[in-house]
This record gives structure tokens, C-alpha cells and sequence, in this order.
């Protein structure tokens, strides 16, 4: 019955190591529908990630402006506003939103897959409000 075998602890010589396979580590990704959210990030506004004042409200109620800029989903929300902040920012993004990114389910090293792809893309030019690729 190997259940009630004992279990001793392997003694290795440093000379005579076993070959032990490692497990393979997971490589961070997205999926596609995140990837459309990164690049929707690209190039809104920091403006979008706050909510309006009350006098941003007033002139959004004035021009006839509805609709609510986050997204339905929590975790894709995060997603979006820390896309935002590492479009502008890169790794210079405030702890506290780092760490809802993280609490969304989000994992460190999709953290860093975020920004050193934002970092790696060409910047967006801006001229009077156009956006120029």
C-alpha cells in the first residue's frame, strides 16, 4: 500500500543532483477582447478615468451629453483605467491604482505586460484634438 508508506526526505549530494522537471511558468496574456480594451485606452483622455465634477456634469446636461463612460464589466473597467495610465504615465502609475488593477484579478506580470507594450508601441500625435497615427 504506497499511501502508508513513509516519505523521507531526499538527501542530494551537491556532486549528484536528480534531474527533476520543473513546471513550465505560465506566460502572462490577454485576451483578445482585453487587447481591444488596451488599445481603446490609447487614446482617451485622463479625464475619462474620473468622474465628472459638477460643473463637468452641468455642461455635459447643457451640450445634451448622455451615457456613462465606464464599462459594464469591474474587471474590465480596471483594465481600461490603468491602460489609460500607463498610456501616459508607463511604470509611473500611483500604487493605489496599481493595486486595483491587481485586486480586478489581475496579475503582476500582466501588469507589466500592459505598460512595456504601451511603452513599446509608437506614441499617438495629437494636433487640435485629431488624433494622427
Amino acid at each position: 500500500m504506497a499511501y502508508l508508506a513513509r516519505i523521507e526526505p531526499l538527501e542530494v549530494d551537491a556532486l549528484d543532483r536528480p534531474a527533476m522537471s520543473l513546471p513550465a511558468i505560465a506566460r502572462p496574456s490577454f485576451s483578445s477582447l482585453e487587447w481591444s480594451i488596451i488599445r481603446l485606452a490609447r487614446g482617451q483622455d485622463l479625464s475619462t478615468i474620473r468622474e465628472p465634477g459638477l460643473l463637468r456634469r452641468f455642461y455635459y446636461w447643457l451640450i445634451g451629453r448622455r451615457g456613462n463612460r465606464r464599462l459594464a464589466n469591474e474587471r474590465l473597467e480596471a483594465l481600461r483605467r490603468i491602460a489609460v495610465l500607463s498610456w501616459h504615465f508607463g511604470f509611473s502609475v500611483a500604487g493605489e491604482d496599481v493595486a486595483g488593477f491587481l485586486s480586478a484579478g489581475f496579475t503582476r506580470e500582466e501588469y507589466e505586460l500592459l505598460v512595456a507594450s504601451t511603452r513599446a508601441a509608437p506614441q499617438l500625435r495629437t494636433i487640435g484634438g485629431e488624433v494622427l497615427a
